[in-house]
């Protein structure tokens, strides 16, 4: 029997260490993170999943201490795996598995290397994209492909959409590879770095909106932070706005120079910089979801301008 030190955390982490437990490798030690009770927790918990199965669970700031590091060596793991998990682990960690340390990344390497390859993803407008498999090194995400999956994303596919489809790919990938990778039989894949980039994490004010920008853009910022990461945001009337969901509206004419915001038969459209036309499906004014009716009410059928 293979046994495994896991780090993890997430959905992804959740699914790849059961895929673990399904085909038997013994697992004494989940390695993972303390809910940071400042962050929208959405995800489902490996540290529960560990305790269900009565393995240990650890949840250190730095995994890369010398107690840390010196409490997995005593284990002498075939394995380490990383699914999900937040922090780098630096070489003392990465040296001590006879079989090696293997990463679950949320991308098809190696394109959109680095932080928030989903986010990323669809905010460059990519309708592919995937989970990898690879080998871990100091570098980060740039080891030898182990195995991938990929999925679709379509046109108005949410992050959170999106990342459901990634955790299943990378529940499909890891449990389609690893009997070859217990055996030591897998066929390693060295990645064509030039071929992808390294992208790094995105911030809240990373959302704000430029209403310059061609609506196909705007739409894809907004799908890419949409609930339950903190949103698309700007100005209007001058209150905070957060764009929630949107669709692009192709047959629309234009109304204004430049970027304007209205209500039209209950509807609510936005007119972006190259012209074309957003339909507001769902947006948070001044911290309140208001209904077309409630608007007109207040703010008439006039346009208003965006980001103002």
């Amino acid at each position: 029997m293979s046994r495994a030190v896991v780090f993890a955390y997430h959905n992804v982490g959740v699914r790849c260490l059961s895929v673990l437990l399904a085909h038997g490798v013994e697992v004494p030690l989940v390695v993972t993170h303390t809910d940071n009770p400042n962050e929208n927790i959405w995800f489902d918990s490996v540290a529960e999943l560990a305790a269900l199965h009565n393995i240990l669970v650890i949840t250190p700031d730095d995994p890369n201490t010398p107690k840390v590091v010196a409490q997995i060596q005593a284990l002498n793991p075939d394995f380490i795996f990383s699914f999900y998990y937040r922090n780098m682990l630096k070489k003392a960690l990465l040296d001590i598995p006879s079989s090696g340390a293997y990463n679950m990344h949320g991308s098809l390497l190696p394109q959109y290397r680095g932080r928030v390859p989903v986010n990323w993803a669809i905010i460059k407008g990519e309708r592919e994209t995937g989970s990898t498999l690879h080998v871990m090194n100091e570098k980060p995400d740039n080891g030898a492909i182990v195995d991938q999956q990929a999925v679709p994303i379509l046109p108005d596919d949410t992050a959170l959409e999106v990342f459901q489809k990634i955790t299943c790919a990378a529940e499909v990938a890891l449990n389609r590879c690893l009997p070859k990778l217990l055996a030591g039989t897998a066929q390693l894949r060295p990645q064509d770095l030039s071929q992808g980039g390294y992208f790094g994490g995105r911030r809240p004010e990373d959302g704000k909106i430029d209403w310059l920008q061609s609506a196909q853009t705007i739409h894809n910022l907004v799908r890419a932070v949409a609930p339950p990461y903190p949103g698309a945001y700007t100005l209007l009337a001058g209150k905070p706005v957060r764009v929630l969901k949107t669709l692009l509206e192709p047959q629309r004419q234009k109304r204004a120079a430049e970027p304007v915001f209205y209500c039209e038969n209950g509807r609510y459209y936005a007119e972006c910089g190259d012209g074309k036309m957003l339909r507001i499906l769902s947006f948070e004014f001044d911290g309140k979801i208001m209904t077309a009716d409630e608007w007109i009410s207040t703010y008439g059928s006039d346009t208003l301008p965006l980001g103002i």
